[in-house]
């Protein structure tokens, strides 16, 4: 698990320095800490920053030249059958120097070029230069779990774990990028391809990028298909499910350094640690995050967990500290990010990389399984537009009188919200209910300005189209393959794995495991979501592993109480920040509509808490990347 950057300039005097890498690399040393390798050679360079988890000697260090010197990579991540796949490999002649899972990647592409990848099981980001052809070959693992950017300028291409690491190039000047910055007012992040930056795009989950005469193409070797193929019973079905995260979970035990597991008390993080626990993971060491309010806090049920299965267990209580974390975030998430559990996922990471360097999660059961509430509230919508016309309007005009939610996670505010999808189509609805800015707020908030340097682009076609791609027959599935390559990819494993390489963390997710995925991907929907019971067919399978309680219970999620924030500890920072002239002089956002949203929320009028996160990410990240505050804060970089 580490950092990767990388430049290659298009023509052969073009030559990368030393300097340019080491300036880059060391913009990502937090992913990194045990090591730094640079390779250069004319117009190519290479930078590594190492985090040891496998392999622990020099023999493992990157960047990695091939046995017959034609090959260099640059890798973050970790290839779980690397061991399987080494056999194979040493059967078709090829000699290994290491015991290392990067020096396995090197013979895989001499042996399978660019179908590689198509034999690597894990998660990863790497670059391969090919100095015979002079062809860089970039790749990125199927799910998204690391992360690779990339730049293009009149000279060449560069490319990093982050997008930081170009603040060491002279000729990148950070440029914030409107369709991006439109695309995160709505979705609460900044979906791939696009950037908050201008000119910086994210290779996509499953692709490969190829320079070659100086020409660049990507890829796609790698799509979760939804079209249905099991034909088992329940009962088949989970035993496979159960078998196949066994198989996923024993694979990421591989590990020369200490390793552990969050636990959140819910289903998925208590699963994965009691199969750690089956598969004899001693001493086990859980780790958990709480919060002083009651609806939001977890964990006494994290507690059961970890006695059930005798952990070594820890816990900490988050409380907000602005001055401490806001910067950090803003710093590490690279682009405005308005996921508000990434604060949570901070301190955990923190708590968790003073026991261990290795620590397995539970993300990914969600999605693959049907866990959220909006799932059902998407059945069950689908269900009211099958309903006559005379008793959906009725339905839809008593949603009408429902008073505004003034707070999050109440029944009305869940009402509220499910009706206001009611009138739109399936695919449209869905993408109403993932929105923090809708069409009419976006439309109010933004200034004229801001609306036409955006046009062109409807962030709303971007969810719309996913759904309109997919090859799943029935409406759940089309919802989960939605969110497998929009949500998961661009907010939950970015959340995630900023803030564990933030502190030279890294993150291990066995339901996010290829043979998983497909697996879960083939069932019918009937046994994911069956009723009201979500996840159904994963509760079966674990109903000999967790008692009770922790199956049935209600799903908490990761939440944070920053409603409660707003009109309370954050209350006068907000408005000091959304309201200062830096801000209003931007010019992208109407001054008293902002003012509106900040008033009703701390009156309990209305809840605006997630609208003013989003706010106030964005303006922080202008501050850091766009106004340069990053040189004063991180002057050591």
């Amino acid at each position: 698990m580490c950092g990767i950057v990388g430049r290659f300039n298009f023509l052969s005097h073009g030559l990368v320095s030393v300097n340019l890498m080491k300036g880059m690399a060391k913009l990502l040393a937090h992913r990194g800490p045990d090591g730094e390798g640079i390779y250069t050679d004319e117009s190519i360079g290479l930078g590594h920053r190492r985090l040891s988890v496998i392999d622990l000697t020099q023999a493992g260090h990157q960047p990695m030249i091939s046995e017959d010197g034609r090959l260099c990579l640059t890798f973050n991540g970790e290839i779980y059958n690397f061991r399987e796949l080494r056999l194979i490999l040493e059967g078709r002649g090829h000699h290994f120097q290491s015991a290392s899972d990067s020096e396995v990647i090197l013979a895989a592409y001499q042996e399978y070029g660019e179908k590689c990848v198509e034999y690597l099981r894990g998660m990863f980001a790497f670059a391969i230069w090919d100095k015979l052809n002079r062809k860089l070959f970039l790749a990125r693992d199927r799910v998204g779990k690391k992360p690779l950017h990339y730049w293009l300028d009149k000279d060449g291409i560069a490319f990093a774990s982050e997008p930081k690491a170009f603040l060491a190039d002279p000729g990148f000047h950070p440029t914030p990028s409107i369709h991006g910055i439109s695309h995160y007012l709505t979705y609460q992040y900044v979906p791939s391809p696009w950037s908050a930056f201008q000119g910086i795009q994210k290779l996509q989950p499953g692709h490969v990028l190829i320079v070659e005469n100086n020409q660049i193409r990507t890829e796609q070797y790698w799509k979760l298909s939804y079209a249905q193929t099991f034909q088992g019973s329940s009962d088949d079905a989970s035993h496979e499910l159960r078998h196949k995260l066994l198989e996923a979970t024993k694979s990421r035990l591989i590990s020369d350094v200490p390793l552990g597991a969050f636990l959140s008390g819910g289903i998925d993080s208590s699963v994965i640690v009691g199969l750690m626990a089956k598969l004899g993971s001693a001493p086990l060491k859980t780790f958990s995050i709480g919060f002083e309010q009651e609806k939001y806090n977890e964990l006494p049920f994290a507690r059961a967990v970890a006695k059930r299965f005798g952990t070594d267990h820890q816990e900490f209580v988050v409380k907000p500290e602005p001055t401490e974390m806001f910067p950090k975030l803003t710093w590490h998430y690279n682009e405005p990010f308005a996921d508000s559990s990434a604060i949570p996922s901070m301190y955990l990471a923190e708590m968790t990389r003073e026991h261990v360097t290795v620590a397995l999660n539970g993300d990914g059961g969600d999605e693959n399984l049907a866990g959220y509430d909006r799932y059902l509230a998407s059945v069950l919508s689908h269900r009211y537009d099958r309903l006559p016309t005379f008793l959906r309007r009725s339905i839809q005009t008593a949603a009408w009188y429902l008073p505004e939610a003034r707070e999050s996670k109440t029944l009305t505010s869940r009402m509220k919200r499910f009706a206001s999808g009611l009138s739109h189509s399936p695919y449209h609805r869905y993408m109403l209910w993932m929105t923090h800015f809708d069409h009419q707020l976006k439309a109010d908030i933004c200034t004229k300005e801001f609306k036409k340097e955006s046009e062109g682009q409807d962030s709303a076609n971007i969810l719309v189209d996913v759904f309109e791609q997919s090859n799943a027959q029935d409406l759940l599935n089309k919802t989960l393959d939605v969110d497998v390559h929009t949500y998961l990819p661009n907010d939950l494993l970015v959340k995630v794995d900023v803030a564990t390489m933030a502190y030279g963390l890294e993150a291990r997710s066995p339901f996010l495991d290829q043979d998983v995925m497909e697996f879960c991907a083939s069932l019918p929907p009937s046994i994911k979501l069956r009723g009201s019971i979500k996840k159904f067919i994963l509760k079966k399978a674990a109903k000999d592993l967790l008692p009770s309680e922790i199956l049935n219970r209600p799903k908490m999620g990761f939440g944070v109480p920053i409603d409660h924030w707003f009109r309370n500890e954050l209350r006068e920072m907000t408005c000091d920040i959304l309201l200062s002239r830096r801000a209003t002089q931007r010019g992208y956002f109407n001054t008293t509509v902002v003012e509106r949203l900040i008033h009703e929320h701390v009156n309990k009028d209305r809840a605006w808490h997630s609208q003013l996160w989003n706010l106030l990410m964005l303006e922080l990240w202008f501050r850091m990347f766009i106004d340069g505050e990053w040189k004063l804060r991180y002057p050591a970089t």
